[in-house]
């Protein structure tokens, strides 16, 4: 899961609201307690100093009963148990004045307050007093922790088909037609889902038509093509045999090339990787190109052997060949093999566009009736089938098409 997918930023967006409610929480704690403390303090605040007060003779017995009714302040009597408490009471706090003391103690969960005066001492009881509990706002957070985890779960099961259509479109993506989306949702996330299913379906429909037409044609032109060459063999005339059989040689080729097309473009991939001899599939790719000798210079390093599919990579160099000589100055090429590369340098003008513009089928240059028709398309797409790289350059007036990564086919 990357950083800028979508079930990051809900997973981040709900992480935060998280965090920010705990430390909600934190705080309104934190304030909660001193508030509570604070009225606990004023209480006992108001209590001795009405007590003092009145173990002083400042103020009356009636008086005192009067500033500290509804408080629940109850005097242990008992000299031992007082002694007790006040002994191994924790002191919360102390206030020393010129009329007495107090002190706020706890004791076993429970406080007390200690007056204290020249002439006497009393220990006062908190009967109201509850420990500060935390169980109602615990209760809140927890309540509101789980809504937003129900929520976040609710919203990831509600994408999660999402996450598969992604998963699906990028096979698609890669030519991988054989994919299944379809889901019984109802939601706008499953409708994109069917709809993208359906759409996958009727491709699949086309590509299955495309390929039944495409083999069709080259069925039906195999038998005339094979009748007419026997036929051409049989001629007499020399010269006139002699084209004829050139002509059906071209059209075999031509339907060698739409059994490639077939083959690259209906996402088959390659049937036949076996190890082969560059040398013997460079002679093959010559044999088809149909070019004499002198136009064409090899050179490779020792032996050279690749995994590939000795049809299509073939095809793939007759194409390069075809158009090395087709384009060049003197209609010649040089071939040049290394264990990393093979590359074809032909003299002539560079290309006028980035090589990825001639991968296209039919391309044609600006003001120019010339087009390169479907074979750099289909080197394009052998070479790609072969996991290795098409490259071009122009140097010193020679134009470099390149066969790159070879040696990951050794």
């Amino acid at each position: 899961m990357t950083k800028s997918s979508i079930f990051y930023s809900i997973t981040f967006i709900f992480a935060i609201s998280i965090v920010s409610i705990f430390l909600a929480l934190l705080f309104l704690l934190e304030y909660d307690k001193q508030t509570y403390t604070e009225k606990l303090n004023t209480k006992y605040s108001i209590i001795a100093r009405a007590t003092l007060f009145h173990l002083n003779n400042f103020i009356t017995n009636d008086e005192l009963k009067r500033q500290v009714q509804g408080y629940q302040m109850r005097e242990i009597m008992d000299k031992e148990t007082k002694d007790k408490i006040i002994k191994n009471a924790q002191i919360i706090q102390k206030i020393a004045d010129r009329i007495g003391t107090s002190a706020i103690l706890r004791y076993d969960n429970d406080h007390y307050l200690h007056i204290e005066t020249k002439y006497s001492s009393l220990l006062l009881k908190d009967e109201d007093f509850q420990p500060y509990r935390y169980d109602l706002i615990k209760m809140i957070f927890g309540v509101v922790f789980a809504i937003i985890i129900i929520a976040y779960i609710l919203t990831i099961r509600k994408l999660k088909p999402l996450r598969k259509l992604k998963r699906q479109m990028d096979r698609f993506a890669k030519g991988d037609l054989d994919i299944n989306c379809k889901t019984d949702g109802e939601d706008e996330i499953s409708q994109v889902a069917n709809s993208f299913h359906n759409a996958v379906e009727q491709i699949n429909k086309l590509n299955h038509s495309r390929q039944l037409f495409l083999r069709n044609i080259m069925h039906e032109l195999k038998t005339p093509i094979t009748k007419g060459r026997i036929s051409a063999e049989m001629l007499e005339n020399g010269k006139q045999r002699d084209r004829l059989i050139g002509t059906f040689e071209k059209l075999e080729l031509l339907i060698n090339e739409f059994a490639s097309i077939e083959q690259i473009t209906s996402g088959e991939g390659l049937k036949n990787v076996k190890p082969y001899r560059l040398v013997d599939m460079l002679d093959e790719a010559i044999d088809l190109a149909m070019i004499s000798p002198s136009q064409i210079e090899i050179e490779l390093d020792d032996e050279i052997i690749l995994h590939v599919d000795f049809r299509l990579f073939t095809t793939a160099m007759k194409n390069v060949i075809d158009n090395g000589i087709k384009y060049s100055i003197d209609q010649t090429i040089k071939i040049v093999a290394t264990k990393e590369k093979i590359s074809f340098i032909s003299q002539g003008k560079p290309l006028k566009y980035e090589l990825e513009h001639y991968l296209e089928p039919f391309v044609q240059e600006k003001n120019s009736h010339q087009s390169f028709g479907l074979g750099l398309y289909i080197v394009h797409h052998i070479v790609k089938a072969h996991h290795i790289s098409f490259t071009y350059e122009h140097k010193d007036g020679y134009n470099y098409f390149n066969f790159e990564k070879i040696e990951s086919l050794a």
